[in-house]
């Protein structure tokens, strides 16, 4: 497992109304039952800390990364910001690419997949189920296999849609699950409960400045990210 490195060496961009974090996979972004300390608190902290800001520091999350995922989380750091910024997604205007690991390889080497998702609430788990199933929502990505070592193939992904577990799911009803991802058809996984998936890149409009940014989240550092000489 990475080590927790201090938050202000993995701010990917930061200014008056956004802050960028490149998490860790080991990581919550918003606390939930286990009661660990989540990104957004720990974010929270820094900003309090680095402006002197007594009282409450107002942070929102814009979206969430599951805690097994690394990489580039936005969080707004006023409401305006983040009133706009979930305009943006519902819109599908905030772009989001991942970086995938597995070893099957993929049929194609482009692709674009598109299933309807049904999320088990209990299990905290989406299943690719027949089209017009009752609750399943249609789930949309584009992938292309850019590079492969001797036992790994690494997928760049690309949402269209914005379902639970998409990436995950989809990968893995293509006979493709993520390496490290027991949930979704790996044959094991990871030491530190971690799996090879990586938020790599956002691309958006500043929610106030309106201008283009692109945001690029450097991998772990492990040997089978390290494979790939991924930056």
């Amino acid at each position: 497992m990475q080590t927790a490195s201090p938050i202000s060496s993995r701010i990917l961009y930061e200014d008056n109304h956004i802050i960028v974090i490149n998490k860790l996979p080991s990581e919550i972004v918003q606390g939930d039952k286990t009661g660990d300390i989540p990104l957004s608190e720990t974010v929270k902290s820094y900003i309090s800390k680095k402006y002197n800001k007594p009282g409450n520091v107002f942070l929102g999350v814009v979206h969430r990364v599951d805690r097994p995922v690394s990489g580039a989380v936005i969080f707004a750091r006023t409401s305006k910001a983040l009133a706009r910024l979930n305009d943006m997604l519902q819109k599908r205007e905030l772009q989001k690419r991942y970086w995938a690991v597995v070893k099957n390889k993929p049929p194609e080497k482009k692709g674009k997949l598109v299933n309807s998702l049904k999320k088990n609430e209990k299990q905290n788990k989406s299943y690719v189920v027949d089209e017009g199933t009752k609750g399943s929502k249609v789930a949309e990505l584009v992938y292309n296999v850019i590079a492969t070592s001797q036992r790994y193939y690494l997928v760049q992904v690309e949402l269209i849609t914005g379902r639970h577990h998409q990436v995950r799911a989809q990968l893995s009803a293509l006979g493709c699950p993520i390496k490290g991802d027991l949930k979704y058809g790996f044959d094991r996984s990871n030491k530190d409960a971690s799996i090879y998936l990586h938020a790599r890149e956002l691309t958006f409009v500043h929610p106030v400045k309106k201008e283009k940014i692109k945001i690029v989240a450097p991998t772990p550092k492990d040997v089978i990210w390290n494979l790939f000489d991924a930056g």
